[in-house]
C-alpha cells in the first residue's frame, strides 16, 4: 500500500527537478530595456563613450514566476495520481471475487464492476486463474479460469433486489476450489451483515488466502425502509441506516398506484443511531391511497417500501346491545373489541343511543365494518340501509350474547339459522366440557394459523345443520360445532362470531388469538370503496407474481422465474430467489412483499478476529493532476509573456488610444478564459415572461420529431382543433407550442401530441426518463403511430415500423396495463357522445389506462377510475384530420375521403381535450337524465 495520497506515473521524469537551480541561475539574466533617446547623434555618441553598459539583473519575482512555470511543466510530465491503486496481487494461487450484487450496490454498481475489473487484469498480466462468485445469484460457477471468462461472468452480473445469500455463494466457491488455497481473495461487499451472527469473513479467512481483502463502497447509501404503519393521525416510517457516523433528515415521499407523489415527510437520525422513525402527515382518505414510500434520491429495492390492502386503515362502527358501564369496562362487550382494533383501525361510536337514527347516520360516513356486540333486534327501518350497505361492499361482524340468543330465527343480518336459545358447557347442569377450538380450515382468513391451546368455550350459539353449513364455517369448537360462520352477500358478508365479545362465554377475547382473528376479517373488508377479494384467496391460495420491483426500486412486469408467493400465518414471508420482492396476486388484490422483513436493522460486517486489507472502490475517487498542471503552466507561460512585453516597452510604442484598447482586450479574453463555466447563463430555461404566457393560456403541445413534414403537419394539426375549440367551446387555447423533450419545461401543458416517426432519432434516455416523470406528474401523452395500425392487444401481426419505434419507446417508460376505450368510458361522453375517435385513419383503436376493474358486469366499473390517464394511443393520424392551412383548408384527405370522419376526428380531439381539463366529471349521475335523453333512450 502507498503511505502518500498520490503517485507518479512517470517518476524517472522529476530528476530533471535538480536543474532547477541551473534555470534559476540562467534566468537571472535579462537584455537592458530599450532607452529612446532624441537625436542627434553626437549626444549618443557622448553617452555611449562615458557609460560602460551591463547586463541588469532579472527581478526575483520574475525569475520565481519561471521557476514554477518550469517545476509545473516537469510535474505535468510526470503524471502525478491522486489516490492511486496501488494494490497488487498476491503470488501463489488464484484470484478470488467475492461479490455482493445485492440491493444495496445499485447506486455504485459501475464501481464495483471498474474494481473486479481491475483486479482480473492484474492476474491476467500475472497469468492467475480467475474464480468468481456473486452472493444474490440462486447459482455459481465459482471454478477457477481464464481472466477472459470472469470478465463475461462480470459483465454478465447485475445487481439484484435481493439481500444476499452469502452462505449459499460460499459453500458454491468452497466446493468449486475443491481445497486449492487463494491468492488473493477479494470480498466486494456492500458493507451489511446479511443476517445476525454472520461468519462470512471468518469462513473466507478459513479457505487460507495468502491475502484477504474487503473492498466496501460508500456506506451513506445504504439506507432501507422496514416497516410503515398506518396509525390513527399519521403515517410512521421506520428506517434504518448503516451509516452512524453523523446526524441526517432524509426527506420521504409517498406515492398512489400511478407513482404520483401525493404525500410528503421525513426522518431524522441522530450521530450513532442506526434505527429511526419518520412520519408523513396526511388525511385518512389520503393515506388510504398510499400505494408506496421511498426515500428521496436513494434508488435502492431497499429504500422502497411497497403497500397492499392490508395498510389501509378501515372505519370500523362499533355498537352494542347495552349501555357502556364506564365503572365497569371489563364487563363491556366493546371493551376487548376497542383494544384489538384500535393499532388498525379509525373506531367510530354512535352519538345516540338510539339505533333508529344512529345508524343512518354511520352508514353515511362509509364505514368499511360494523361490528354489533350481543344485539339481537334492530329498528325495522334498519334493516334495508344495512342489507343495501352489505350489499356495496361492507362487512358486517356479529358476536352473540342473550339478546341473539333470543332473537328470531329469520333474521336476515345473521350468516346461519341459528338455534334459539344457547348451550351452555361445563354447567353444573352440563355433563359436557368447555371444549376447545378445532385446527382452522385451509380456506377463509384463519387458514395457516396455529390452533390456539389455551382457548375454552363454555357458551355459544348454535346454527342449525344445512348442506352448506361446512362450507360457510371459518372456524369451529373440537365437537365439530361452528365458532365462526360466514356468508358472502354480493360484495359484502356477515360474519357471526359465536360467542359473546366478552369473557363470560369464553376466554377467546382476552387470548391473542382474538387480536389476530378480528384483524384479518378486518382486512378483507372495503377500503376506500374497494373490495379486497385478494385478502380472502390469499390466505389459502399461491399469489402469482404482479410486479416485481428492481434493484434500483422500480416495478416492472417482467416476473422472469419468480415463482407464486405462498401465503404462512405463521410467519411473514421474506423476500428470496424463488420469490423476489413485489407485489403478488392481480389487479384485484394483491399482497406487496419488501426486500427486508419488518423491523430489521442495518448492521456492519463482523471482522472481529480476522486480519482483513481494507480498500476502496475505483473509479471516481483516481484522478490525474496533469490536465491541470498543464494548465498552470500555460498560464504562467502567458503571464511572464506579458510581463516582458510590458517591460520591453511594447505597449509603450502605441497610441494611448490602441494601448487602452490593448488592455482591455487582454482583460476580456482573460475574464472569458477564467470564468467558471457554472456561472455561465443558461438560456434553454424558459424566462419568466414565458413562464407567465404559458400559465395564463392553455397551449396545445406536440414533440419535435426533427422531420419538417411530420413536424409541420402537427403543427398546423394542433392549430387546427385550437381553432375548433375555440368555435365550439369555451376552451379558448392559445397557439401550439413544439417541444424539445430534451431540456423544454413540460408540466405547462395538460397534454402533449408526440407523432411516431420510425426514421425519427431514438428519443435519449435522459428525454425518456423526462417524459416518464412528467406522466407520473399527471401529464398525459397522446402517442399516435399515423398508419392505422395497431397490436397493442398481441394478437400476433406483424408489427409496423412506426409500430416497432413506439414499442421501444414504451420498453423505458413505466405506464400501467392498456385497453382500449371501452363503450362507457368517460371519453365517450366528456363533451360528444362518441362510439369511436376517428382521425385520418378510423382502423385503430384509441388505448388508455385499463380500468381497475375489469369486470364486464359492473356497468359504473368505468366511474370508478379515479384521474386520467397518462397515457392514449392511437394510430389514426389525428393531427393529420385536424390539419389546416392558412386559409383554413384541410391539408390532408381522410382515409377513406369522407368530411363527417373529419368532423368526428375534430369531435374525438374535443372530447379528449374536455377529458384532460375535467377527469372523470362527467362520469357522475347528475348527467345520466341528459346523456340519456340525448340517446333517445
Amino acid at each position: 500500500m502507498n503511505a502518500l495520497p498520490f503517485a507518479f506515473a512517470y517518476p524517472a521524469i522529476l530528476g530533471a527537478l535538480v536543474a532547477l537551480p541551473v534555470i534559476w541561475w540562467l534566468l537571472r539574466l535579462t537584455p537592458p530595456r530599450p532607452k529612446t533617446e532624441v537625436f542627434p547623434p553626437l549626444k549618443i555618441l557622448a553617452s555611449v563613450l562615458k557609460r560602460e553598459e551591463t547586463p541588469a539583473q532579472s527581478p526575483w519575482w520574475l525569475t520565481l514566476l519561471r521557476m514554477l512555470l518550469a517545476a509545473a511543466v516537469i510535474l505535468a510530465i510526470a503524471d502525478p495520481v491522486f489516490n492511486p491503486r496501488t494494490n497488487s496481487l498476491v503470488a501463489g494461487g488464484p484470484l478470488v471475487l467475492f461479490v455482493d450484487n445485492g440491493w444495496a450496490t445499485a447506486p455504485d454498481w459501475e464501481r464495483r464492476v471498474q474494481t473486479a475489473e481491475a483486479l482480473i487484469d492484474d492476474a491476467d498480466a500475472a497469468g492467475s486463474p480467475v474464480a468468481i462468485a456473486f452472493t444474490a445469484d440462486p447459482t455459481n460457477d465459482a471454478v477457477p479460469g481464464s481472466a477472459a471468462a470472469a470478465r463475461d461472468k462480470l459483465q454478465a452480473a447485475e445487481p439484484k433486489p435481493l439481500v444476499p445469500d452469502r452462505q449459499r455463494a460460499f459453500e458454491a466457491l468452497r466446493a468449486a476450489l475443491n481445497g486449492t488455497k487463494p491468492g488473493t481473495l477479494a470480498f466486494l461487499a456492500d458493507g451489511a451483515a446479511a443476517r445476525d451472527n454472520e461468519t462470512t469473513v471468518r469462513d473466507l479467512a478459513n479457505l487460507r488466502p495468502a491475502e484477504l481483502r474487503l473492498i466496501e463502497g460508500d456506506a451513506e447509501q445504504t439506507i432501507a425502509i422496514t416497516g410503515a404503519s398506518n396509525a390513527a393521525d399519521a403515517m410512521t416510517v421506520t428506517a434504518t441506516r448503516l451509516d452512524t457516523s453523523s446526524a441526517a433528515q432524509l426527506p420521504l415521499t409517498a406515492q398512489d398506484a400511478q407513482g404520483r407523489a401525493i404525500a410528503a415527510g421525513s426522518v431524522s437520525f441522530q450521530p450513532g443511531q442506526s434505527t429511526s422513525i419518520g412520519s408523513i402527515a396526511a388525511p385518512f382518505e389520503m393515506r388510504n391511497d398510499f400505494a408506496r414510500v421511498s426515500i428521496d434520491a436513494h434508488a435502492t429495492a431497499g429504500s422502497v417500501h411497497l403497500l397492499d390492502d392490508g395498510f389501509k386503515r378501515r372505519r370500523v362502527v362499533l355498537l352494542s346491545g347495552e349501555a357502556r358501564d364506564e365503572f365497569q369496562p371489563l364487563l363491556s362487550p366493546l371493551y376487548y373489541i376497542q383494544r384489538a382494533l384500535q393499532p388498525y383501525a379509525d373506531l367510530i361510536e354512535p352519538n345516540s343511543p338510539d339505533l333508529a337514527t344512529s345508524i343512518p347516520d354511520l352508514l353515511s360516513q362509509n364505514p368499511s365494518v360494523i361490528i354489533m356486540a350481543d344485539i339481537g333486534r334492530l329498528p325495522q327501518e334498519t334493516y334495508e340501509p344495512l342489507q343495501r350497505w352489505i350489499a356495496n361492499g361492507g362487512t358486517l361482524i356479529r358476536f352473540a350474547g342473550p339478546r341473539l340468543a333470543a332473537a328470531p330465527a329469520d333474521d336476515p343480518l345473521v350468516p346461519v339459522i341459528l338455534r334459539q336459545g344457547e348451550r351452555a358447557l361445563g354447567g353444573a347442569l352440563s355433563w359436557a366440557e368447555p371444549q376447545p377450538l378445532a385446527d382452522f380450515p385451509n380456506f377463509g382468513p384463519f387458514a395457516g394459523m396455529a390452533k390456539p391451546t389455551d382457548v375454552t368455550i363454555k357458551r355459544q350459539v348454535l346454527a342449525e345443520p344445512t348442506p352448506d353449513l361446512a362450507e360457510r364455517t371459518w372456524a369451529s369448537l373440537a365437537d365439530g360445532t361452528p365458532l365462526v360462520t360466514t356468508k358472502p352477500i354480493n360484495a359484502g358478508r356477515i360474519v357471526l362470531f359465536h360467542v359473546s365479545a366478552e369473557a363470560t362465554w369464553s376466554n377467546l377475547p382476552i387470548s391473542g388469538n382474538f387480536v389476530e382473528m378480528l384483524r384479518r376479517i378486518v382486512q378483507l373488508s372495503r377500503s376506500g370503496g374497494v373490495t379486497s377479494e385478494a385478502g380472502a384467496a390469499s390466505t389459502a391460495e399461491a399469489l402469482p407474481p404482479f410486479r416485481l420491483l428492481t434493484a434500483k426500486g422500480v416495478l416492472t412486469t417482467e416476473t422472469g422465474t419468480a415463482r407464486p408467493l405462498i401465503p404462512n400465518a405463521k410467519a411473514a414471508p421474506v423476500s428470496n430467489f424463488d420469490n423476489p420482492p413485489g407485489l403478488y396476486g392481480s389487479e384485484d388484490g394483491f399482497t406487496a412483499l419488501n426486500v427486508l422483513p419488518d423491523n430489521a436493522e442495518l448492521k456492519p460486517l463482523d471482522t472481529a478476529g480476522v486480519t482483513v486489507v481494507r480498500a476502496g472502490l475505483i473509479g471516481g475517487e483516481t484522478w490525474s493532476a496533469k490536465p491541470a498542471l498543464f494548465l498552470i503552466a500555460f498560464l504562467l507561460l502567458l503571464a511572464d509573456s506579458l510581463i516582458v512585453m510590458f517591460m520591453s516597452g511594447a505597449f509603450s510604442r502605441l497610441r494611448p488610444a490602441a494601448r487602452s484598447a490593448a488592455l482591455i482586450a487582454v482583460a476580456i479574453a482573460a475574464g472569458l478564459f477564467l470564468a467558471p463555466h457554472d456561472l455561465r447563463a443558461d438560456d434553454s430555461k424558459p424566462g419568466d415572461d414565458q413562464i407567465l404566457q404559458r400559465l395564463d393560456n392553455t397551449h396545445l403541445a406536440y414533440v419535435v420529431t426533427g422531420e419538417q413534414d411530420v413536424d409541420n403537419i402537427s403543427e398546423r394539426g394542433l392549430e387546427g382543433l385550437t381553432e375548433f375549440l375555440t368555435y365550439r367551446t369555451t376552451l379558448e387555447p392559445a397557439p401550439p407550442v413544439g417541444l424539445d423533450i430534451t431540456k423544454d419545461e413540460l408540466a405547462f401543458y395538460p397534454i402533449i401530441y408526440w407523432p411516431i416517426s420510425a426514421s425519427a432519432p431514438m428519443p435519449s434516455t435522459a428525454a425518456i426518463n423526462r417524459i416518464d416523470a412528467y406522466m407520473r406528474a399527471g401529464g398525459t401523452v397522446l402517442f399516435d403511430t399515423r398508419d392505422q395500425f395497431s397490436a397493442l392487444d398481441n394478437s400476433g401481426g406483424a408489427q409496423s415500423a412506426n409500430g416497432e419505434r413506439l414499442q421501444q419507446i414504451l420498453a423505458n417508460l413505466d405506464i400501467p396495463p392498456l385497453e382500449p376505450v371501452p363503450s362507457d368510458h368517460v371519453l365517450t361522453k366528456s363533451f360528444y357522445l362518441l362510439s369511436s375517435f376517428p382521425g385520418r385513419y378510423a382502423g385503430s383503436p384509441l388505448w388508455i389506462e385499463a380500468r381497475q376493474d375489469n369486470r364486464a358486469s359492473d356497468p359504473k366499473s368505468a366511474a370508478s377510475a379515479d384521474g386520467v390517464s397518462p397515457i392514449l394511443i392511437t394510430g389514426n393520424d389525428f393531427a393529420g384530420a385536424w390539419a389546416v392551412d392558412e386559409n383554413g383548408t384541410p391539408m390532408l384527405p381522410t382515409v377513406p375521403p369522407d368530411e363527417a370522419q373529419r368532423e368526428y376526428a375534430y369531435r374525438a380531439g374535443v372530447n379528449i381535450m374536455m377529458y384532460m381539463l375535467t377527469g372523470n366529471y362527467k362520469t357522475d349521475q347528475v348527467h345520466v337524465p341528459a346523456l340519456l335523453e340525448r340517446l333517445g333512450q
